[in-house]
């Protein structure tokens, strides 16, 4: 595999396809594992979200919550734990006995698989308290040295601004998204300062916020919208993507409308 000497160029559209896989495929398949990853590619997903840590020693992993508890076998705040010490847990049997042995897969494991199903990917820059620098730079840092030239860029995203910052100026040329529940009373000047191209939306949404975001000729995705009539209503609004649990359920609905 072939990557970037600094930073990748930003080609082609920001969203691969209407309907994004949350945390890979979430409703079929644990979160956040390859097998996810590969789940939403089966189930016709053409880009996939999924959450980035990091260890104690700093390496990116994909995981969403601050403890271990939720989604594996383990117990303690993913912060405290080493990479070996989170490649020993079992991160499949809680959501079905046929994944068990699933583990927590490291960034680069999840950019191989992605690159090798020809996804498109958003990274969400998910970072434990203190850390919001310290994990986007190295999620941008990975992005550098491993995304191929020829390959449309990931699209960053965080809830974090400090998290967005500090891409902006590692991998300036990687588009960025920001996160929140309802659109901020400030997003025009935040994504000036952070050079953003979207704002990711929460599911209560409105018409009116879709337009405003994209009067400003910015991208806008929604955020988790598992009932394909909701996706239906929102895309027909401006809205350009929809995360979904269950992409497959929400691709079948669209496609039969």
């Amino acid at each position: 595999m072939s990557g970037t000497a600094g930073t990748v160029s930003v080609a082609g559209a920001l969203y691969a396809g209407r309907v994004i896989g949350h945390r890979g495929a979430c409703a079929r398949a644990p979160e956040n594992t390859l097998a996810s990853i590969r789940r939403a590619a089966l189930d016709g997903a053409a880009m996939v979200e999924v959450d980035v840590k990091l260890t104690a020693e700093g390496r990116p992993v994909l995981f969403h919550d601050d403890r271990l508890e939720r989604t594996t076998d383990g117990h303690g705040p993913v912060a405290s734990a080493t990479l070996d010490m989170l490649g020993a847990l079992d991160a499949g049997a809680w959501f079905g006995p046929e994944f068990a042995g699933e583990t927590i897969p490291t960034l680069e494991e999840a950019v191989e698989t992605i690159l090798g199903l020809d996804l498109g990917v958003n990274l969400e820059i998910k970072p434990c308290r203190g850390r919001e620098a310290e994990t986007a730079r190295v999620v941008a840092q990975v992005v550098n040295a491993m995304w191929p030239d020829d390959r449309p860029p990931p699209l960053l995203s965080s809830f974090s601004r400090e998290s967005l910052a500090v891409a902006r100026d590692t991998a300036p040329d990687v588009p960025r998204a920001l996160i929140a529940d309802d659109l901020p009373g400030d997003w025009r000047e935040a994504a000036l300062i952070l050079g953003l191209k979207a704002v990711h939306l929460g599911p209560a949404v409105t018409g009116a916020d879709i337009a405003t975001v994209r009067s400003g000729g910015h991208s806008i995705a929604v955020w988790t919208v598992n009932d394909p009539a909701r996706a239906a209503a929102v895309l027909a609004q401006g809205a350009q993507a929809v995360f979904s649990d269950d992409p497959r359920v929400v691709i079948r609905g669209l496609n039969d409308r």
